[in-house]
């Protein structure tokens, strides 16, 4: 009799330990019985029936997966190297353990697909200028194609966007002449507004424009130092009337 206790006491202490599980807070357990799914158990402490019960753990936490450089075409015929970062977690257990097979491999090759597919339907103006236009779009199409999965999509972020260097020397000439045409079109008009004051001047003081400008010009050219002042006859004449 007292050996059979002692066998039973030994086999306790065998199987307890097999029996209790502890999942943190962030962690749940997918318990199967005999292969059968039966439930997801956790956080805390809970028991299983040992040999007749395999548990799988998971973690909730949010993970973060790196979409590694890809070489894309856009629309508009540029090559390009992008590459881009994905935030998801797992909402399902269920769904995630038994419909994938590896839901963060998974995760990172729709993610590939999804960026090439996203970027390849862009040109490259909207690819340097709206970036957060096509993060949102990978965003709703990664998640869309997670989602039967248990997995929650919660950003994706564009890093990185690599062009050849003939374009980027072109890009650089193309701003380049942007700025000196704004800059052109600020003159002008300012100039043009000069112009109605200068006008709106002469009428009130009863002389021409012309002189008025003329006048303007030599009060800063006179700030020079060792300056000599040239008064065309004509310009005396108008002066003088």
């Amino acid at each position: 009799m007292s050996g059979f206790i002692l066998g039973a006491l030994i086999a306790l202490f065998i199987i307890l330990p097999q029996s209790i599980k502890i999942t943190n807070e962030y962690e749940r357990g997918v318990i199967f019985r005999l292969g059968r799914y039966v439930g997801t158990k956790g956080p805390g402490l809970f028991l299983i029936i040992p040999v007749v019960d395999k548990m799988v753990r998971v973690d909730l936490r949010i993970f973060t997966q790196d979409v590694p450089s890809q070489d894309i075409i856009t629309k508009d015929n540029v090559p390009v190297n992008v590459d881009a970062v994905v935030y998801y977690k797992m909402t399902d257990p269920k769904r995630a353990t038994i419909d994938v097979e590896n839901y963060r491999k998974a995760t990172s090759q729709i993610s590939q697909t999804s960026l090439r597919g996203v970027i390849g339907a862009s040109e490259l103006d909207e690819l340097l200028a709206e970036r957060r236009k096509l993060n949102d779009k990978l965003h709703e199409v990664i998640d869309e194609a997670t989602d039967p999965w248990g997995i929650k999509v919660t950003g994706v972020e564009i890093k990185h966007v690599e062009i050849p260097k003939s374009m980027q020397r072109s890009i650089a000439k193309q701003a380049e002449a942007e700025r000196i045409k704004r800059a052109k079109i600020i003159l002008a008009e300012g100039e043009f507004l000069a112009a109605q004051k200068l006008k709106e001047a002469g009428e009130v003081l009863g002389a021409e424009p012309i002189i008025l400008r003329y006048l303007e010009t030599l009060s800063e050219a006179s700030k020079e130092p060792n300056t000599s002042i040239l008064f065309p006859m004509e310009m005396l004449k108008m002066l003088q009337k």
